[in-house]
């Protein structure tokens, strides 16, 4: 079981597809002095056009920001795709991989996952692993055999020690986007069973790791999920569109300085 109140907390923001220069400016500009007042770790994962901006923007800020994909590729022919060493030369510290959108509508597989995982780590990039079960998957009761799995796929190809220098976050694809949460006792039960499953590896890193939580949270209902003692912060995505709505989420994670 992890310390969660003495650990520091991440709350990072994925804006999925949406953003223009100017509503980008005037939001993280917004976020970056927001997030002062509070301690915790913040971050934002924005479309790939607009990171040279995040980076002008959020440079010297405690805001980090990252991709929200990366090829599995180092180089080469592959029309569209952008590799791990090109998102570093943006500043970015993070980019996630294995997003249940990636993995529902372009096909990205337990074992591409993987290696996206492992092409970011390469370069020193903190992957930020996405895990979770469909509707479908639950109500079969399955939940904990499908994340298992897409957790030994990554444990597989990269180690239990890579997970010292990554991040897991549990998204219950059921609860994206609709409007559904999770309860916290139902995103305790799988962060605990996500945090058991490296423990069987290492001990040390299963206590280290971050494990956040992505799924409709608002400000509204972070305290309470950040509460429970597995989870460390979350990934959010519509409500980091909305200034208001993530600091109000930082200070659930973070707290007021």
């Amino acid at each position: 079981m992890a310390t969660t109140m003495s650990r520091i907390k991440l709350v990072a923001g994925n804006w999925k597809m949406h953003g223009s220069l100017a509503s980008n400016l005037a939001l993280l500009t917004a976020v970056t002095s927001g997030a002062k007042a509070f301690d915790g770790q913040f971050a934002v994962c924005v479309p790939y056009p607009y990171l040279a901006q995040a980076q002008a923007v959020l440079a010297g800020s405690k805001v980090a920001w990252g991709a929200q994909d990366v090829s599995e590729h180092a180089l080469g022919a592959y029309t569209g795709e952008v590799s791990a060493s090109m998102l570093n030369d943006f500043g970015c510290r993070y980019a996630i991989v294995g997003h249940s959108e990636r993995r529902s509508f372009y096909g990205d597989t337990d074992a591409v996952v993987a290696a996206k995982f492992s092409a970011a780590l390469k370069v020193g990039l903190t992957p930020i692993l996405c895990v979770g079960e469909t509707l479908d998957e639950r109500e079969a009761g399955i939940t904990t055999a499908v994340v298992v799995r897409q957790m030994d796929a990554v444990l597989a190809a990269a180690g239990v020690a890579a997970l010292g220098q990554a991040v897991v976050a549990y998204e219950p694809v059921w609860a994206i986007g609709t409007g559904k949460t999770a309860t916290p006792a139902q995103a305790q039960d799988v962060h605990a069973i996500i945090r058991a499953r490296v423990a069987r590896d290492d001990k040390a890193v299963a206590e280290r790791l971050q494990i956040l939580y992505g799924g409709s949270v608002k400000s509204t209902n972070a305290r309470e999920l950040f509460g429970q003692p597995d989870i460390d912060g979350g990934l959010i995505g519509g409500a980091s569109l909305v200034a208001e709505d993530f600091l109000g989420i930082c200070a659930a994670a973070g707290g007021q300085r």
